[in-house]
């Protein structure tokens, strides 16, 4: 869980939140203080995604992830097959269902050749509800990076996927043996 306690609060001390990366030591590895600036990083700007879609939208991230994954499978998905998109349980993929039933944003379908299964997909209202969120969530994203230039972007972007591809190949290895 990621802590937050404000550090020196005295005649003008700059505020200094813990969190993640400042429980690192300088005679950490560099690797494990990089993790915690990545994870620290990630929390923070999910956290700002969520504050920000309670207050305008007043949705979860959740809801906004499982609508996300929807539109793009207009069709529906079974709910197994979104539990599975959206690496959670099916009880939590219920849940947040039966809730977007209520508020007539999706629905359940029957699938066909297969009575005990339901297809979920986006109402016309679910898809304009979320195509709306959508559209202001890429405007947050896009804020909230643009402190960095086209060249900085480009250079992380590679940089993560050399990162994300060591890490695929790391964990295939270690999970196949």
């Amino acid at each position: 869980m990621l802590r937050v306690t404000a550090i020196d609060t005295s005649a003008g001390a700059r505020v200094r939140r813990a969190d993640r990366e400042t429980s690192a030591r300088a005679d950490d590895h560099r690797a494990l203080r990089l993790w915690l600036r990545l994870l620290t990083c990630t929390q923070l700007l999910e956290r700002h995604m969520r504050n920000l879609l309670r207050i305008r939208f007043g949705t979860t991230l959740p809801r906004f992830d499982l609508m996300s994954r929807l539109e793009r499978y207009p069709a529906g998905l079974k709910m197994k097959e979104l539990s599975h998109h959206l690496m959670v349980t099916g009880g939590n993929v219920t849940g947040i269902v039966d809730q977007l039933v209520k508020e007539r944003l999706v629905e359940r379908l029957p699938e066909p050749g297969d009575r005990r299964a339901l297809r979920v997909r986006l109402t016309r209202a679910g898809d304009e509800a979320f195509g709306k969120m959508a559209r202001t969530h890429e405007e947050w994203i896009v804020s909230v990076l643009s402190g960095l230039s086209r060249k900085e972007h480009a250079e992380l972007f590679r940089l993560l996927a050399r990162v994300k591809s060591h890490a695929l190949e790391i964990t295939e290895r270690k999970d196949g043996a």
